[in-house]
């Protein structure tokens, strides 16, 4: 039936026949939604003069050209939520309270059986609710919604939440999950509840059977592009089996061993994937999937794991008998200068127990060494065992009380020159070794000179370092201020991740480049000519005899940046440098080996004539940071 008004507009001509049959939506007393205006209600029809009149909140009396409205308004039913809470709020939020899972099933109703939970808060929120009361307000209702057991509740906001006209048993719904993925990620999400939830499948065993499959068949799909996740599924589908006697039977297809044997050489980053509780179940297979060879493999990941997954390779190594040489493996990365911060932040946490023996003054520098070289590139990992170095009140004490005086002296002496610390935490650091050493005192009154002392360099470590410099002051800090500029047109600082990492970025490279110039400006270069060959001195090489076995080692002492332990180059400031200097021929020193300490004797003291590797190695090595 035409409506009266709409007749006479289409025999006046002012409305193009084509709206016509839109209109009949839109009449006096619909709702409507604008995409830039909002929620709307028609008032009324001018349709004489072509126009339409819409109420939008906070807009009332809007006219709109009707070809205009026809296109841009989008009607709605007056069953709405949003319709309802236009006209009263108040009642929806009595409703949304005492009738939770009600005002859900009407709300999906009116979307077609689904829709996001992103979209039910813009809805709600914030007429009926503000953003933290909807939060609270939505953890309660999902839980009714799924012991009603008609609606899938999505773990992400963005996926849909839906409304099913069967009821829905837990189990079921899991396996729905499942089987509607479509990538391995999600797949992944899905099997892991299906494990969280296995005693709702004890007389699904069939079920079982074909999910255990459905995993292996997606595992082995995606083993080459997708490894970790692969990984995963493994897990899953091998703990699914182990449930059930009738499932242990069965041949695989693709056993967790063969997938790490057949992706050896992409262990590290494949590893690195895996969640860490995924990564312990996983080193488990080790033994049996690499035989002898467990140990090197596992060895070569631990730089690149979590400190919890130190801890799981250690307890590996243990069970399996073989823990001294886990505790050799560290103290190798700590003589080489390798080792990563999570190691040693599990190291100062442990506190020793069956690794007591790593627990020596030696592991606090190679803590300062390590937050050092990871000044640049700062994370989580290197801010964590910082954070732990200045909270632990009696981390120092552990590690100190039994310190001689050389070894203390050398820790100051590195605390004060590192630029890993401010002056105000590199001070309270200090206080603890006084108070512990407080013969030590003297050395932090002469903080100012120790600071300022002159390092002997090498010309080619100059050149390096000035190499350095120039990297810093021509590209990082030119592409620092860039990055920040680039950052700020995204908008709302506070919010914005990329602006305030950029400006982290140009707090350290400012330190940086202030460290830089203090060391510049206190180096002293030098191809050690003529060194005082009656004594070990800075620029001369060391033959070592070891007085039990025999054995000989060659030393040369040179710079304070030529430290290349590989071709058995020695800083003057290290600790077998400080050792050494001063010592003639014929003396026994004590020298910190790999697992002991052990005496050698000094057979020979010859100066350094070969500058021209040096030259070579400090060309060939990268930046100092």
């Amino acid at each position: 039936m035409m409506i009266p008004e709409l007749q006479q507009a289409l025999e006046a001509t002012s409305i193009d026949p084509s709206l016509a049959e839109p209109l009949k939506s839109l009449v006096p007393g619909e709702y409507c939604l604008h995409k830039s205006w909002g929620f709307g209600q028609v008032a009324e029809w001018r349709l004489l003069t072509g126009q339409i009149v819409i109420d939008f909140e906070g807009k009332n009396g809007h006219l709109m050209q009707v070809s205009y409205a026809v296109e841009a308004l989008q009607p709605i039913s007056s069953t709405d939520l949003r319709v309802r809470i236009f006209r009263d709020a108040a009642r929806v939020r009595s409703e949304a309270t005492t009738s939770p899972v009600e005002l859900i099933r009407g709300f999906l109703q009116d979307h077609g059986g689904k829709s996001t939970v992103e979209r039910l808060s813009t809805i709600l929120v914030p007429r009926v609710f503000d953003a933290a009361g909807f939060k609270k307000w939505w953890d309660s209702t999902k839980k009714k919604l799924k012991a009603d057991g008609h609606f899938h509740v999505p773990s992400k906001k963005t996926e849909p939440l839906e409304l099913h006209e069967t009821l829905l048993t837990p189990h079921k719904e899991l396996l729905a999950q499942f089987r509607a993925a479509r990538h391995m990620k999600d797949q992944v999400v899905a099997t892991d509840q299906i494990l969280k939830s296995l005693d709702d499948f004890v007389h699904e065993v069939d079920e079982l059977r074909g999910v255990a499959i459905q995993i292996e068949d997606a595992a082995s799909k995606g083993r080459k592009l997708q490894s970790a996740q692969a990984l995963e599924l493994l897990l899953v589908r091998d703990e699914i089996c182990a449930r059930h006697v009738s499932l242990q039977s069965r041949e695989s297809v693709l056993t967790i061993a063969e997938l790490l044997q057949a992706e050896e050489a992409r262990l590290p980053v494949i590893f690195a994937s895996l969640p860490s509780a995924k990564q312990r179940r996983i080193l488990e297979t080790f033994p049996k999937a690499f035989g002898e060879e467990w140990k090197k493999k596992t060895i070569r990941l631990m730089q690149n794991v979590t400190w919890r997954t130190v801890s799981d390779i250690a307890r590996l190594f243990e069970r399996e008998g073989v823990l001294s040489e886990f505790q050799k493996a560290i103290t190798v990365s700590m003589a080489d200068r390798s080792i990563s911060a999570e190691i040693l932040y599990w190291l100062c946490k442990e506190r020793g127990g069956n690794l007591q023996e790593l627990f020596q003054p030696t592991l606090l520098i190679a803590v300062l060494v390590t937050l050092e070289n990871n000044q640049l590139n700062e994370g989580k990992r290197s801010s964590r065992l910082r954070d732990l170095i200045l909270d632990d009140k009696n981390l120092f004490q552990d590690l100190l009380s039994g310190a001689d005086r050389q070894t203390v002296r050398d820790i100051m002496r590195r605390l004060l020159l590192s630029p890993a610390f401010d002056d105000l935490n590199r001070r309270s650091l200090l206080a603890r070794i006084i108070k512990l050493h407080p013969e030590m005192q003297s050395m932090i009154q002469g903080d100012t000179e120790v600071r300022q002392e002159a390092l002997t360099v090498s010309w080619a470590s100059l050149e390096r370092r000035k190499a350095e410099y120039d990297d810093l002051v021509a590209r990082q800090i030119p592409q620092n201020v860039k990055d920040i500029a680039i950052a700020r047109s995204y908008g709302d600082l506070r919010e914005n991740l990329e602006f305030k990492s950029a400006k982290e970025q140009q707090a350290v490279l400012a330190r940086k480049k202030s460290e830089l110039e203090l060391m510049l400006a206190n180096a002293r270069g030098t191809n050690f000519e003529s060194p005082d060959v009656s004594q070990v001195s800075i620029g001369t090489v060391i033959t070592l005899e070891e007085v039990t076995s025999g054995g000989t080692e060659t030393y040369s002492i040179l710079g304070a940046w030529d430290g290349t332990p590989e071709h058995n180059i020695v800083s003057y400031q290290a600790a077998i440098g400080q050792a050494l200097l001063g010592k003639r021929v014929g003396e026994v020193v004590e020298l910190q080996g790999n697992e002991a300490k052990r005496e050698w004797r000094i057979r020979s003291i010859e100066p350094f004539k070969n500058l021209e590797l040096l030259a070579k190695l400090h060309e060939s090595l990268p930046s100092f940071a």
